[in-house]
């Protein structure tokens, strides 16, 4: 723990976070506000995942006066996320620096960096990879009998979790990395709990990915190899003791 972080109280810890939310919340608004301008078009490739299931002809529906405005709202908040993405994780590292040690700090310009391309790494693999495998799948169930009817709220709701969440889990490495950065562990301990680590980030996989075997699966995996590339990341970057309990 760095002399600045010492000498931080509770309180101003409590104020600095604060104000970091603020200003995140900020960009990602004035962000949405810019996306909006471009919702159609950014709901069109929303919409091309599950296109192919809804029939010829067929498209999202909505039974609500407000459903159709709404959608431009997520659109506009979902993009607003990724776009703003370099912002918000400036000031994620801003909240968490005075946590470590001054020569650490000079891989600001890397965290963003790398943090940047994980988030749109985890946008990339949802959007292309796991959307049409659970939506394969989840459409063939119990055969063509059935007639989809996906109404736009109940899409796009689910469309901008699991883009959110997959975004979120590829940054894996980078929250290890921190925590490493922080004293909490070394690449050692991650080696040691590679089993245990498997184990939880198949519980992650499963409660975070669709409900079928092959989207599971295909979070499972990148999560491990994220895991592994943790462990590299630490070893050659972290350079402080581990308290020992």
């Amino acid at each position: 723990m760095s002399l600045d972080d010492q000498q931080m109280t509770l309180v101003e810890h409590l104020t600095e976070l604060r104000y970091r939310v603020v200003k995140m919340l900020q960009g990602i608004v004035l962000g949405m506000g810019l996306c909006l301008y471009f919702s159609e078009e950014i709901l069109a490739v929303i919409r091309k995942p599950i296109l192919p299931y809804l029939g010829e002809g067929g498209g999202l529906v909505f039974t609500g006066v407000m459903d159709k405005f709404m959608a431009h709202v997520k659109v506009g908040a979902l993009a607003g996320v990724i776009i703003t993405c370099p912002y918000w994780l400036y000031h994620v590292w801003k909240f968490v620096s005075p946590g470590l040690y001054k020569n650490e700090r000079k891989y600001a310009a890397g965290f963003i960096c790398m943090g940047t391309f994980l988030f749109l790494l985890g946008v990339c693999f949802v959007y292309f990879l796991v959307f049409p495998a659970a939506f394969e799948y989840l459409f063939a169930i119990g055969g063509s009998a059935d007639k989809p009817m996906i109404t736009i709220d109940s899409y796009l709701g689910f469309f901008v979790l699991m883009t959110i969440m997959f975004g979120a889990a590829f940054e894996l490495p980078l929250i290890l990395l921190l925590l490493a950065m922080m004293g909490m562990f070394d690449a050692a301990f991650l080696k040691k709990n590679r089993r245990m680590a498997a184990v939880i980030l198949a519980v992650v996989a499963a409660v975070m990915s669709p409900p079928d075997a092959m989207s599971m699966i295909l979070m499972w995996i990148p999560l491990l190899i994220l895991y592994e590339s943790s462990i590299w990341a630490i070893h050659f970057l972290v350079k402080r003791p581990v308290p020992t309990v």
